[in-house]
């Protein structure tokens, strides 16, 4: 028994109902054009382990917490805008490594991230300024790598969306990544001091 009143117990079975037989759609079509036996596939899975490995080398072990902490960040915030942009039909991805996911797997949680806590890690050495680097790395995420994968289906835009609107998602999801990430270090130096 339903503990919804009826019209909202009918519309939530109508979404479950909905929404069971778009996870289905998506995995046909996976087996059927995006599965093991393509080149797209095998170029998402090089997307997730190839930075991963980069990154298991050249990371930074000192600062280990620290630089993971803010590519989680990196990574959470960009699975959520990524979801609700593929989720909404802004944004595409003809071909992904797991069906399961509306996100682009290889480029929200390897890629990007690692990206970026390189270029975290390489701004804290150097002491170089971080704002400025990430608008560069932004800018080279937004107009150079999603146009090439654009350009081999990888990536679509739709219903007006174009690439300053990705360029702005990513301003914000590294601003808000930091702020995250500093607030948590000024903590931590608090609880110390």
């Amino acid at each position: 028994m339903s503990v919804f009143p009826t019209e909202q117990a009918k519309k939530y079975e109508e979404l479950k109902a909905a929404q069971e037989k778009v996870f289905d759609l998506w995995n046909q079509y996976w087996w059927d054009y995006s599965g093991f036996d393509t080149w797209q596939f095998w170029l998402n899975i090089v997307m997730i382990v190839l930075p991963l490995i980069f990154l298991y080398l050249f990371i930074d072990r000192k600062r280990l917490f620290l630089l993971l902490f803010f590519g989680f960040n990196i990574h959470i915030w960009s699975a959520y805008l990524d979801g609700m942009a593929t989720r909404a039909n802004y944004i595409g991805y003809p071909y992904k490594a797991i069906p399961m996911f509306p996100i682009h797997f290889g480029m929200d949680t390897s890629l990007v991230p690692v990206l970026f806590i390189l270029m975290y890690q390489y701004t804290i050495e150097k002491k170089a300024n971080f704002y400025l680097h990430s608008l560069i790395l932004i800018f080279l995420i937004t107009f150079i790598l999603k146009p090439i994968l654009a350009a081999g289906n990888l990536f679509i835009l739709t219903k007006g969306t174009n690439y300053f609107h990705i360029f702005l998602g990513y301003v914000i999801i590294v601003l808000f990544s930091k702020g995250i990430t500093n607030f948590f270090l000024k903590m931590t130096e608090q609880k110390a001091s």
